[in-house]
């Protein structure tokens, strides 16, 4: 990584939007200045073993996940669906 150190509050949010399916990494890239490489190496480093290779399976070559295998209708980076994102904080039900 580039040197780049976040509090765990950024971390935790980082992995949350990793972890969420229709979440793009060009969102994490616009949110916290990170790419993808650098997403998947942070993940590597705060999962279990096997909870990363279950998380690699499913995001690798998902179209969700990947803008530019998006349709070109999507613009937005989160589903219209979800609630509210603010400060880095999930608003809770």
């Amino acid at each position: 990584m580039k040197d780049k150190q976040f509090n765990i509050e950024q971390l935790d949010r980082i992995i949350e939007m990793a972890w969420e399916d229709r979440t793009p990494f060009d969102a994490i890239l616009f949110q916290f200045g990170i790419k993808e490489q650098e997403v998947i190496t942070i993940m590597r480093n705060n999962l279990k073993p096997a909870s990363f290779r279950l998380w690699r399976s499913r995001v690798k070559g998902r179209k969700t996940k990947h803008s530019k295998q998006r349709g070109d209708d999507v613009k937005r980076f989160k589903c219209s669906r979800q609630r509210g994102i603010s400060n880095n904080k999930v608003s809770k039900r």
